[in-house]
């Protein structure tokens, strides 16, 4: 049996190296579309094969009422980069949202072949994970459910007593992805460990953009698998010089966790979160919807049941978190619904210039793709996972010293987790190397670094000022950073004081920061 290394795409990352100049807030604002692929003018469904970049340049768009337009994921799993030199109008529905998990044992259509099979997640989103094997015997390795895929990926159900009370917490169920928030298994107690959690990530800003996370899968059954979790919302960009309508509906919400049924079944896999939804334009308007909500359950043949992330009697449901969404413009006059509610701005810079990158580039002297799918994009022999073996990284605008986390996430059971040597070479071209003893069974690798940049060695009065604006007017004596594989880099400003104020990296680098 072959072993599958999957090493998560970097969606939000890869695109920062295409950021160009900072835009200039005082002219009208300028989508920086090249309007290379002409005018977008729909008349019937569409799906589009997004290219290697994310990136398509208009010079309108036109999605009309009663037209749904869809994007075919590329190979690095990006966001969705709509850019127009001219208006763009959303009368249709644009739909990026997390796949359903597929429904299991004898549970709607009966069909037995795609048990615990989780929901994919939408262009820059990511799948859920596997429902648990079935096996009479109840072994963990087989039965224990796979988890979520993304920085938010939600735990897979687990074997063993529930905690807190006869009721307790279900550790068999699967955990919804995070996003905005984060997740918990499904519980009726009032104490509660800190595992199993879907994490928060990512900003108001969404800079990087990234699209939302994996429900987690149910614990296998005697008879029947668990179902999978519901796939993450993706993430989608729309930028027009001019005027940007909605007047239809963006959908980028999470995927739900399949539908269980039948004697000997497994549990239930949880919902993906939302994704992103990102509008910039000279004017935004409309009466349309926007939708990032986190994914559910498919229950009694109904989608979208016991969504509910809190309550009275303090449980989590089986829901992934919202995701995000964000209206920029000179003018905003968007009278429409948004769900969750959006965050409006000025028009902010499209894309981050500079930004800090990781990669992993070879897994026991195996090439990884440039532009890594997250599924088999390494296979190694079944005996790959009897002794360790070297992972390798690039990094880009990253300081020399600064060592890398590697975390391996196997589709059934425990995570392992690895730190390198010192990274080495140049900030604009680095490597490391970690040794790591993969778990056995199909592994997606996780990886990220934080470093520290004193502030006074900038040797920039101009730069620290702005720096302390971020930090409500106190002086900041280190940045902090952090970067992951996938989803945004992020900061910490901390000051003399010893306070500190955490933000998206892309909040330091639009005051000038480099580091």
């Amino acid at each position: 049996m072959k072993q599958v290394l999957a090493s998560l795409p970097r969606a939000s990352l890869a695109l920062a190296l295409l950021a160009g100049p900072g835009i200039s807030f005082a002219a009208a604002f300028d989508s920086g579309s090249t309007g290379s692929d002409g005018v977008l003018n729909l008349t019937v469904n569409t799906e589009i094969q997004l290219p290697e970049s994310g990136v398509l340049n208009y010079t309108s768009i036109n999605v009309p009422a009663g037209v749904t337009l869809k994007f075919k994921k590329n190979t690095a799993n990006t966001p969705v980069y709509l850019l127009a030199s001219g208006d763009v109008t959303i009368a249709g529905t644009i739909d990026i949202s997390g796949e359903d998990a597929r429904a299991t044992g004898t549970y709607g259509d009966g069909v037995l072949g795609d048990d615990g099979i989780p929901g994919d997640g939408g262009p820059g989103g990511y799948a859920g994970g596997r429902g648990g094997r079935e096996d009479a015997q109840q072994r963990p390795a087989i039965i224990r459910g796979g988890a979520g895929l993304g920085p938010g990926g939600g735990g897979g159900g687990v074997e063993g007593a529930n905690g807190c009370s006869a009721q307790g917490y279900y550790k068999y169920m699967g955990v919804g992805g995070g996003h905005v928030s984060a997740t918990s298994r499904y519980m009726s107690c009032s104490t509660y460990p800190p595992a199993a959690v879907g994490k928060s990530y990512g900003s108001v800003l969404i800079q990087p953009m990234a699209g939302g996370s994996g429900g987690g899968g149910g614990l296998g059954g005697n008879s029947f698998p668990g179902s999978g979790g519901g796939g993450g919302g993706g993430a989608i960009l729309i930028a027009a010089s001019g005027t940007l309508r909605v007047t239809g509906n963006i959908n980028a919400r999470g995927g739900d966790g399949g539908g269980i049924s039948g004697t000997g079944v497994g549990s239930q896999g949880a919902g993906g979160s939302g994704g992103a939804i990102r509008l910039v334009g000279s004017r935004v308007e409309g009466g349309g919807t926007l939708w990032a909500d986190g994914g559910c359950i498919n229950s009694g043949n109904s989608r979208r049941q016991l969504c509910y992330l809190s309550g009275s009697n303090g449980s989590s449901g089986y829901g992934g978190s919202a995701g995000r969404i964000r209206i920029e413009g000179d003018a905003i006059t968007y009278t429409g619904t948004a769900s969750p509610a959006y965050v409006g701005d000025t028009p902010r810079a499209v894309f981050i210039a500079q930004a800090p990158t990781l990669r992993i580039v070879s897994v026991a002297g195996q090439p990884v793709p440039a532009n890594a799918t997250g599924i088999a994009d390494v296979v190694l022999p079944a005996t790959a996972s009897e002794s360790p073996l070297e992972v390798g990284f690039s990094t880009t605008n990253i300081p020399l010293g600064n060592q890398i986390t590697l975390r391996a996430v196997p589709a059934y059971g425990a995570a392992v987790e690895v730190v390198s040597p010192a990274i080495q070479g140049s900030e604009t071209a680095g490597t490391a190397q970690a040794s790591i003893t993969l778990p056995a069974g199909p592994t997606t690798l996780q990886a990220t670094t934080t470093y520290t940049v004193v502030v006074a060695s900038l040797n920039d009065a101009a730069l620290v000022e702005r720096l302390s604006r971020l930090a409500q007017n106190e002086r900041v004596e280190k940045v902090e950073v952090t970067i992951a594989l996938e989803g945004e880099a992020l900061a910490k400003l901390v000051t003399a004081s010893g306070k500190s104020f955490e933000m998206p990296y892309s909040s330091i680098a639009e005051v000038g920061f480099r580091g």
